[in-house]
């Protein structure tokens, strides 16, 4: 009796189990023996960034279209250097993730930290949001256009304070802009501030005449602005209107060259996706169903977060041009 009860046991079990199998989503029948534990998304950055944000918005989407639970955690601290170098050393097994500003955070922790690893040896997967530098002023300054801007420091470089943070693509967008225009940056009033945000604060409050910073962090508060230049080629969301650099420089008779501002989305080693091709894929598809997920859309959309795929190929493309162009002002980054 005691046998053939274990033997039903067992048949009840193996039946239990099938049944499970069949439950399973076919996608991830299919995948065998990967994904089969949680997903773990990578932030270096402290809690409540734009970074933060998006990773814990889009997580339940992921988490349904990777077939296992997904988590996230912080790991900041030397301008993302910490969480970069923790990601490197775990193994390439496909169960870890960054949401990273990669650009320009991965190269100016090489240019101006010494980091001991190459721009290359990261992989975008997908970065959706690319935060344009924007040239603006207090509502309550004489400024309506940048050639405005430009003539008054051509006059008087000293008689516009003009604020940015150091060590930022902001600040080499500035630099870029003055040297299209023969402008002496040596000889300007450049006020520095610790972050995008202080320096948002002192341009919206009118502290300095004008400033150079990163244009989404202005979207809640754009009615206390006056937008006047976005570094970008392609209107910008929020500020459709705003004259771009392409088009200013072309205009100017200079050249074009910028850097995108923040470049934030998911990144992955360039190891893991030439050492588990198979796995990378997976990731990969799972994460861009998420971002298409009209649901998800609808979410990201509710919390002002960006909703774009891009892809792979276009998302590497723009963080290496960035990077290869901070690369090339490095020693402009090193002094600031």
């Amino acid at each position: 009796m005691t046998l053939r009860r274990n033997a039903v046991s067992r048949r009840t079990l193996l039946a239990a189990a099938g049944g499970a199998a069949l439950a399973a989503p076919a996608t991830l029948r299919a995948q065998g023996a990967y994904p089969e534990r949680p997903l773990t998304i990578l932030v270096p950055f402290a809690t409540g960034g734009y970074n933060d944000r998006y990773a814990r918005a889009i997580a339940p989407f992921l988490q349904k279209h990777f077939g296992q639970p997904v988590v996230v955690q912080n790991r900041p601290g030397g301008s993302t250097m910490l969480g970069n170098m923790f990601y490197l050393q775990q193994p390439d097994d496909g169960y870890m993730v960054m949401v990273h500003s990669a650009g320009p955070f991965i190269p100016l922790s090489i240019l101006t930290r010494n980091a001991q690893y190459k721009a290359d040896d990261f992989w975008m997967i997908n970065l959706p949001s690319r935060d344009s530098t924007l040239l603006a002023c207090a509502t309550n300054k004489p400024f309506n256009t940048v050639e405005e801007v430009i003539a008054q420091l051509k006059r008087d470089p000293r008689s516009i304070s003009v604020g940015v943070q150091p060590a930022s693509a902001d600040l080499v967008n500035l630099a870029l802009l003055m040297q299209g225009h023969g402008i002496d940056r040596s000889r300007m009033r450049i006020v520095t501030y610790d972050g995008g945000g202080p320096a948002r604060t002192a341009t919206m409050g009118g502290h300095v005449d004008v400033g150079f910073v990163g244009g989404e962090g202005f979207l809640p508060v754009k009615d206390r602005i006056r937008p006047l230049l976005a570094f970008a080629d392609e209107k910008v969301d929020g500020f459709e209107e705003t004259p771009l650099i392409t088009d200013h420089a072309k205009a100017a008779g200079f050249a074009d060259e910028f850097v995108d501002g923040s470049q934030r989305g998911f990144v992955v080693s360039k190891k893991f996706r030439d050492a588990a091709p198979e796995r990378y894929r997976i990731m990969a598809q799972a994460i861009e169903r998420a971002t298409k997920d009209p649901e998800c859309v609808t979410t990201l959309k509710g919390q002002q977060l960006a909703t774009t795929w891009y892809g792979p190929e276009a998302s590497n493309q723009a963080y290496l041009r960035s990077a290869s162009l901070m690369e090339k002002y490095s020693d402009l980054l090193k002094q600031a």
